[in-house]
């Protein structure tokens, strides 16, 4: 990752706050996590996106094979266990969500 900032806003930070162990980083009377805490927090989402997809499906009684046809009718292309496994591990982008949603005719959902 590239960061440009001032020489005098680098300074300042430098001067004021420290990295300690890898994994926290101050800046901007902020904390910013990374390592460990990142990953927990990560996973989390994930679980949530995971959860939010299958919810949808579910309401809707779509099976995988019928998202996979869904899919395919907006003219996006994927196997069945690939769509499986996105789905399962909850790692998948956002635009695989809104067109999943979108296959499946979900125009609101709730958080």
């Amino acid at each position: 990752m590239h960061v440009i900032v001032s020489s005098a806003y680098a300074l300042f930070m430098m001067t004021s706050y420290a990295v300690v162990n890898g994994n926290r980083i101050g800046y901007d009377d902020k904390s910013h996590h990374t390592g460990p805490t990142m990953k927990a927090n990560e996973t989390e989402w994930e679980t949530k996106a995971k959860l939010l997809l299958k919810g949808e499906l579910a309401r809707r009684g779509v099976t995988y094979a019928q998202l996979v046809e869904k899919l395919a009718a907006i003219g996006v292309v994927d196997s069945e266990p690939n769509i499986r496994n996105k789905i399962s591990r909850g790692k998948f982008t956002a635009v695989f969500l809104l067109q999943c949603l979108t296959a499946i005719g979900s125009d609101t959902v709730r958080l």
